[in-house]
């Protein structure tokens, strides 16, 4: 694979020069490569990592030092502790790390193929569409140099994206997903150090608040075995109900001069994907909505009752992190235009609210006992009223029929703890 940034330039991130016929036969023969390894998928994942990593190395790339990677280590470990009595799922940290971005990249990539093909498999195909029925069966061979341009496109843009994301993310569960390996916690120091200093907060307890939230995440998707599919595939289900705008594509690409490869820089993907307005899909966005809520509403109530007498700023922490991650930061909305994809848990303070609720009302090990089987959690609706909800009975011995999974841990051995 060629080492090209997006915009199809030179090795160094400089387009070639049109008038240096030495630059183009260079260019052109890294084109012609380019688009004769396409890749497995719909899009060119190998381009989309090189450009992400010349992205990162253009704005800078800190290396992880050895203080760094023990801090790291150290927070992790004291933040486990912490979570011991706050709730009911037992450790899921398997190994503890520190990553640079682009290490962040490289081990999330699988996910993000797996989230964003779709997308881009029926943008791809519109591409195709674009060439007259006629014109086709002359085209031949030549239709696939139509799927390859397509992934590439969309494979340098997703690097752009992924690129910035990784200069703002500080965990891999950072916003909400299981980007990484399982049983790996990762936090990113550089960026921590980043955002503790924008908080103008300590270090030290910036990263141990974070590594509380990746401590949480990582018991919940450890213990809870049908987790990790269940929001995965709701943001799946989100995905198929985005449409491709046609027009959008057909304009962008009269943009593009096959003599000019600084035209291929012009085109921008914003805004060809939307939703559609359908009630399939306001309910699939709806039930990601509600994933993405619990997911974190949990892991907010948690990791503030842990760190609640420990920490001097936990309170301008957690209202802090809430605002993050319900307005998500510039590459985050980048990314949605790109992708037509909402990762943020609107519904957030509503449901911590109801988490705080059930843990009230049931105890830790009532309220962690939700997370036995999807059917068991709360539903949208919930959210309206807490503590009516909290209050409701739930008698588990009806419950016989249900799969828990060989790792869900129901907390049966466990005295409650408010």
């Amino acid at each position: 694979m060629p080492d090209i940034p997006f915009g199809f330039a030179l090795p160094g991130g400089q387009p070639p020069d049109p008038n240096d016929p030495q630059q183009m036969q260079q260019f052109m023969a890294q084109l012609q490569q380019l688009l004769a390894t396409p890749g497995s998928g719909p899009v060119n994942w190998d381009l989309a990592r090189q450009v992400a990593a010349s992205q990162l190395a253009a704005a800078g790339d800190p290396a992880v030092n050895i203080y760094e990677r023990h801090s790291v280590e150290e927070a992790l470990r004291l933040a486990d502790l912490w979570l011991e009595p706050a709730c009911d799922l037992p450790s899921g940290i398997k190994k503890s790390v520190a990553w640079n971005r682009n290490e962040w990249i490289y081990k999330t990539l699988d996910v993000w193929q797996k989230l964003c093909d779709p997308v881009a498999g029926r943008m791809v195909g519109a591409m195709g569409d674009l060439v007259p029925p006629e014109a086709r069966a002359q085209l031949g061979p030549m239709q696939s140099m139509v799927a390859a341009l397509g992934g590439a496109l969309f494979g340098g843009q997703l690097g752009q994206a992924l690129g910035s994301l990784a200069a703002e993310v500080l965990s891999a569960g950072d916003i909400g997903l299981p980007l990484g390996p399982a049983g790996t916690a990762a936090l990113i120091p550089a960026n921590i150090k980043a955002y503790g200093e924008g908080l103008e907060l300590p270090e030290d307890e910036v990263r141990l608040y974070v590594a509380l939230r990746e401590a949480a995440h990582q018991r919940l998707f450890g213990h809870v075995p049908w987790l990790r599919g269940h929001v995965l595939t709701a943001v799946e289900a989100y995905a198929s109900g985005i449409t491709v705008d046609r027009e959008a594509i057909e304009e962008a690409m009269t943009r593009v001069d096959p003599m000019n490869p600084e035209s291929m820089q012009a085109i921008a993907l914003e805004g060809i994907f939307t939703p559609e307005d359908t009630p399939a899909q306001k309910a699939a966005l709806a039930r990601l909505e509600t994933a993405l809520a619990l997911v974190e509403g949990w892991v907010c109530h948690v990791v503030d009752s842990a760190a609640g007498e420990r920490l001097p700023n936990v309170v301008r922490l957690g209202e802090a992190f809430r605002r993050r991650r319900a307005a998500g930061g510039p590459a985050e909305q980048t990314f949605v235009a790109l992708v037509g994809l909402e990762l943020r848990p609107r519904r957030l303070r509503e449901a911590a609210a109801l988490w705080a609720a059930l843990t009230e009302h049931r105890g830790i090990s009532g309220r962690d006992a939700l997370w036995g089987h999807p059917d068991l959690l709360p539903s949208g609706d919930d959210f309206a009223d807490p503590d009516a909800y909290a209050r409701t009975q739930l008698d588990l011995g009806d419950l016989d029929d249900f799969d828990f999974g060989p790792d869900t841990d129901l907390g049966g051995d466990k005295p409650d703890q408010r």
